[in-house]
């Protein structure tokens, strides 16, 4: 690199501190602030000065950006130099753009463009200049004209010895193609530029393609590698020190199609925020905005999402950027009418909006239609309503989200005609493609919270099946979408080195954070780095790609219930807001209202609360637990197990009410009680073989009984794989684990609420989490977690769960017994032993869980803690 002082009029040195701005932005900004603080010449100070305002321009203040480009603008004039001034302008042009003064901006462009043209000016200024035009044209939406500005700079700059421009062509033509649809194109222009900016030494610019190349992997669907190519991407950035909106607002859609719309609204306001502390372009800012808005709006906030979509239309309007300004006002739109809004005026503004969508954006058409829609039936203008809906049935969009709007509008079409097998029909096809797209996705946490796409199709097909009154059809659809994830053939991510280090750190780090007293005796560094080391993981995991595999069939209901002829059936949904059950015997199959979903929520969270005081003392009488646990049945349940007849019980929730003591209850005390995420989970569980007669006992730490219980239970299994007393490391227990027939661990858990794959089992080398439990190559059979609510899960995606007992249930165990709250040690001891008595006499854990139920009656301690456990599965 040459030294400050020696940049002269030659093209090369200009070109090399201007490869510089969009490169190592900082040390462009250093190096042209000290070429102008000496005595430079007008050629010098006009390339220091467009370095600055292009760094600006960038990556800070868009207005001072364009006072440095005017003032490099005249230094250019001062030296008399055409191509130096052409290229200022161009400069100018784009940040003109930026800044929001569309208009002023392409006219800058327009006229360096006629000026190349008209003096013949040679091919590789002519084709820069194109490409500045490019990329001004495609941020306003004239994709077309854009693409021919980019065909001419490829063709002028392809072999002309400048690597770093040909690369930005090749770029250039990629974003617009990829606009255009021409997915599979743009990649092949990414990769060109992407290997030239390597070889370039470009960095920042490798970065940026990185980022668009993530673009091109969503649109083919293949999110786990959009994600690796983003975490990739925002490394090199950060590495910089630079801000990049583009890559922001990339990750912020690819975010919310896998479903995790609290990870992007925090990324996106962040970058919000930094936006509006750094003044940088105001052209991305409105981009990041309409992001905010939709991620606000995906995680219910709506009267954030219309407050962001306001703020980005005011400038999206003032830059006359029409197709911007029309995915911000669907935003808008959106927001209002899942806030309630069914009014006329509402319905004008999307009839208003869908017509301007067709011509500006075709992607997003479908859903203007689809609301417009909506809201005319809302208002009883049925005619209009199906114009609508038979528009954005008419979308042919390839993605996911563009054929599921399609789906739903017809869905919505054929109920408001009654055409009720033809509704049904496109509800099915709707959940198929969700089924599809699951398997194009290798991490839990994405699979569960995709299915929530198919929640409307499904809450529709459920609506009419219980308007039929129809427990056979309302079974069907029920456990149409019901443990969807669960279908799925599961992915092991056992072979990643990275991901099995960052594991064994964060178990490292979080027993010396146990070591502390208080929160406040820890040095925050070490919270820090435990945060660092939970983002590393879960970004690692999430990256997991797919594998092929079987998916499980979903059968009828009448296939099902041939299935079950020794247990009777209750299987909960909710439909909108309503709880039903589906009651299902040897002589019958009937549905029963039970009341609304929300006093279910109630009586089970007073429950909770009771036995977690018992937990701690608190006596039964003191509790009136008969009383609760009264209220509680009639809560969840109604009067539904009058249907039953004298059989073990299959218990099929909803995954809000999961964790319900269902032993407790006045109408299952003595009955065999099994449940399951889904009646097709409890039948494929029955049919599970063992794959060993292994028995492995495991004692972790500080439990207030001691190693007492592990001790008695190593008695009842004298050739038991036996880990405690300082032996209870997770590789140790990992290995010990995979394809055992049963598992009994005795160790204290948490919940994570937050990030419900960080919920663990206290080991004594620190907490073995759902991600441990994601390395086994074969789950265990059965098992038992005796000392921890680990039977409690998150309720996500469209009735999924992410937990612990959900994690071994996914990866194919057949039972696992656990409690809901956390439970008295000491009183838990007899009832594991007594569990275990059945076990080993061949009981299901259902039935080895009713037999310890009925031992423990006696004593009031020990019969809370069997009451506050719940056998899954088989």
């Amino acid at each position: 690199m040459s030294p400050v002082g020696s940049l002269d009029r030659s093209p090369a040195d200009a070109d090399r501190l201007l490869a510089l701005a969009l490169s190592r932005p900082p040390n462009a900004l250093a190096e042209a602030r000290a070429l102008l603080a000496g005595r430079p010449s007008a050629e010098q100070a006009s390339v220091a000065h467009q370095a600055i305002g292009v760094v600006l321009r960038d990556f800070g203040d868009i207005d001072q950006a364009v006072r440095e480009l005017r003032t490099a603008l005249r230094w250019a004039r001062r030296a008399g130099n055409p191509e130096r001034e052409a290229d200022v302008l161009a400069s100018l042009g784009v940040a003109l753009v930026m800044a929001g003064q569309t208009r002023r901006g392409l006219s800058a462009l327009d006229e360096v463009v006629e000026a190349s043209t008209a003096r013949r000016r040679g091919r590789v200024h002519t084709g820069r200049i194109l490409i500045r035009r490019a990329w001004a044209l495609w941020t306003v939406g004239r994709n077309e004209e854009a693409l021919r500005d980019a065909h001419r700079a490829v063709a002028l700059l392809r072999d002309a010895g400048d690597p770093v421009w040909e690369a930005r062509a090749h770029d250039h033509r990629a974003t617009v193609q990829f606009a255009l649809g021409a997915v599979e194109r743009a990649d092949q222009d990414y990769a060109r530029s992407e290997a030239l900016f390597a070889e370039a030494g470009q960095q920042l610019e490798y970065a940026d393609t990185r980022q668009e190349r993530a673009a091109a992997a969503f649109a083919r669907g293949d999110i786990p590698a959009a994600l690796a190519l983003l975490d990739d991407a925002h490394r090199l950035v950060d590495e910089l020190g630079v801000f990049e909106p583009e890559l922001f607002v990339t990750k912020c859609t690819v975010l919310l199609a896998a479903g995790l719309s609290r990870d992007a609204l925090a990324e996106i306001e962040v970058a919000v925020e930094r936006s509006e502390r750094q003044r940088g372009s105001t052209t991305r800012r409105a981009e990041l905005l309409v992001s905010a808005a939709r991620a606000a709006h995906a995680t219910g906030d709506f009267a954030a999402a219309e407050r962001r979509s306001r703020q980005a239309l005011a400038l999206l309007r003032r830059q006359h950027r029409p197709q911007w300004a029309g995915r911000a006002e669907l935003v808008l739109l959106s927001a209002s009418h899942a806030a309630g809004d069914r009014s006329i005026r509402l319905l004008g503004r999307a009839r208003r909006l869908a017509a301007r969508m067709d011509d500006l954006d075709g992607a997003r058409s479908a859903d203007a239609h689809l609301l417009a829609g909506q809201l005319a039936l809302a208002c009883g203008r049925d005619v209009e309503a199906e114009r609508h809906l038979r528009a954005a049935v008419g979308n042919r969009g390839r993605d996911l989200h563009t054929r599921m709007v399609g789906c739903l509008a017809r869905a919505t079409l054929y109920e408001s005609q009654q055409k009720w097998a033809a509704m049904l029909t496109a509800c099915s096809r709707g959940l198929t493609l969700i089924d599809l797209y699951l398997r194009t996705l290798g991490a839990t946490e994405l699979r569960t919270e995709a299915t929530a796409q198919g929640a409307d199709l499904a809450g529709i097909a459920l609506r009419h099946s219980v308007r039929r009154w129809d427990a056979r059809r309302v079974l069907d659809w029920s456990e149409r979408w019901r443990a969807t994830a669960l279908s799925v053939p599961p992915v092991r991510s056992h072979a990643d080195q990275a991901l099995m280090a960052d594991l064994a750190a964060l178990r490292h780090l979080s027993r010396r954070l146990d070591g502390f007293p208080t929160y406040h005796h820890v040095a925050p560094g070490l919270h820090q780095e435990r945060r660092r080391l939970e983002i590393a993981v879960r970004r690692r995991v999430l990256r997991t790609p797919a594998v092929t595999g079987e998916a499980v069939a979903r059968p009828h209901a009448t296939d099902l219930l041939q299935d079950m002829t020794d247990a009777d059936l209750i299987e909960l949904t909710d439909v909108e807001g309503e709880l039903y059950a589906v009651v299902a015997g040897r002589r019958r199959i009937g549905l029963v209202r039970v009341g609304s979903t929300a006093a279910a929520d109630h009586a089970l969270a007073h429950t909770l609360f009771a036995l977690r005081r018992g937990a701690i003392g608190q006596s039964r009488h003191q509790l009136d637990l008969e009383a609760i646990s009264a209220d509680l049945e009639q809560s969840i349940l109604g009067g539904c197990t009058a249907l039953l007849d004298d059989r073990p019980v299959v218990m099929v929730p909803t995954g809000r009410l999961h964790a319900v003591p269902w032993a407790l209850l006045p109408s299952l005390r003595d009955r065999d009680l099994a449940v399951s995420p889904s009646a097709t989970t409890w039948v494929r569980a029955r049919r599970a073989v063992p794959r060993s007669k292994r028995v492995v006992l495991v004692g972790g730490p500080r439990l207030s009984s001691g190693a007492s219980e592990v001790e008695h239970l190593a008695r009842q299994y004298p050739q038991a794989v036996v880990l405690a007393d300082g032996r209870a490391t997770a590789d140790r227990v990992l290995a010990a684990m995979d394809g055992a027939w049963l598992v009994h661990i005795a160790a204290h858990g948490t919940f994570r609420a937050d990030s419900p794959l960080f919920s663990a089992v206290e080991l004594d080398d620190g907490p073995l989490t759902v991600y441990d439990l994601e390395r086994l190559g074969h789950a265990p059979h059965r098992v038992v977690l005796s000392s921890c609510n680990s039977a409690v899960g998150a309720p996500t995606g469209a009735d999924e769960l992410l937990g612990i007992v959900s994690a071994l249930i996914s990866l194919g165990s057949a039972g696992v017994l656990a409690s809901v709250v956390p439970v008295n040690d000491p009183a838990t001891v007899p009832l594991m032993l007594d569990v275990h008595h059945h076990l080993r006499r061949g009981c299901t854990l259902s039935a080895a869980h009713l037999m310890a139920r009925r031992s423990a009656r006696d004593d009031p301690a020990t019969r809370l803690a069997a009451d506050s456990f719940i056998a899954l599965g088989c």
